[in-house]
């Protein structure tokens, strides 16, 4: 297994992972709050670095079915939400390429 690459982000609003603090995102970068995840309440984000894709697969959420990857940490592996790659309804399309981070698994500072 080669080095592990973390990015930083030079800002005092971030998100982080809950479980080693790695850097993910602005909290600037957050669309809406109003979404659920697995954990509980969620944040839909436009961008999130350091984590890696779990396995894609269509997924049936509150607003329908959309293709989805889980997303993990990169530097602890830990679970932190998921990406949307494809919405199936025409009313969904907005969260093509964007983030959930699931509040319950984040620290933010």
């Amino acid at each position: 297994m080669g080095k592990i690459y973390i990015e930083y982000i030079d800002n005092d609003q971030i998100y982080r992972c809950g479980s080693c603090k790695t850097h993910l995102s602005e909290t600037d970068n957050v669309i809406s709050k109003e979404f659920r995840g697995s954990t509980g309440p969620a944040y839909l984000i436009d961008n999130v670095i350091n984590t890696f894709d779990g396995v894609c697969e269509d997924r049936m959420l509150l607003s329908g079915c959309h293709t989805v990857c889980d997303i993990f940490c990169s530097f602890c592996h830990n679970y932190l939400g998921w990406r949307y790659l494809k919405a199936h309804r025409e009313d969904q399309k907005y969260k093509e390429g964007k983030y959930i981070l699931e509040r319950a698994l984040l620290f933010k500072e």
